[in-house]
Formats: structure tokens, sequence, C-alpha cells
């Protein structure tokens, strides 16, 4: 299964001069070791906010919150995610 995961920056609580290049390179390892093994299948910036959408490969919504939560950021609780979602294939490809 397939599961949407939105992330968003604390910014409310970590201000700009946290967000070091160190930092997010080591956020930026994690997620090339979760795409390699296949848990995570893609990823973006946001363009609204500071964040990411991702599109994790998992069994329930438990694992891919776990994925999510085995982030970096997350860890140090720079992030949240305000949307974690199944997602169904579109009915409209189907047969008719």
């Amino acid at each position: 299964m397939q599961f949407l995961v939105l992330t968003q920056r604390k910014l409310d609580k970590f201000p700009a001069e946290l967000w070091t290049p160190e930092l997010l390179e080591t956020e930026s390892q994690r997620v090339r070791t979760m795409y390699t093994a296949g848990s995570l299948r893609s990823i973006w910036r946001r363009a609204d906010m500071p964040g990411a959408a991702m599109i994790y490969e998992a069994t329930s919504e438990e694992e891919a919150r776990a994925l999510a939560g085995s982030l970096p950021l997350a860890q140090r609780g720079m992030i949240e995610f305000p949307v974690v979602t199944k997602l169904e294939p579109y009915q409209g490809f189907g047969p008719r």
C-alpha cells in the first residue's frame, strides 16, 4: 500500500538559523537510504510552505508513520506530519 505523508517544519519553535546545511544533509542521507530500500517511493518539496510531500510504501498507516518518524528532523521534533493517508487507486482508469 502507498501512503501520502505531508511534513511541515515547526518554524515557530525552531528558527531559521537552526536549519543548518549539516542538519539537512543528515535528513537527505536518511531519505536516500529509505529510497534505496524501496520504502520511500518519491519525495517533493512543498511549494506552499517549508516541508515535503512523500509517498511511502508500507503495510499500514502505523508503518508509514514509523518510517516518517525515523527522519532526523522528526526525531529532533523539528517537523510534524499534518497529513498521513492511505492512497487508493483512481477508479477512472478501471473497466467501464
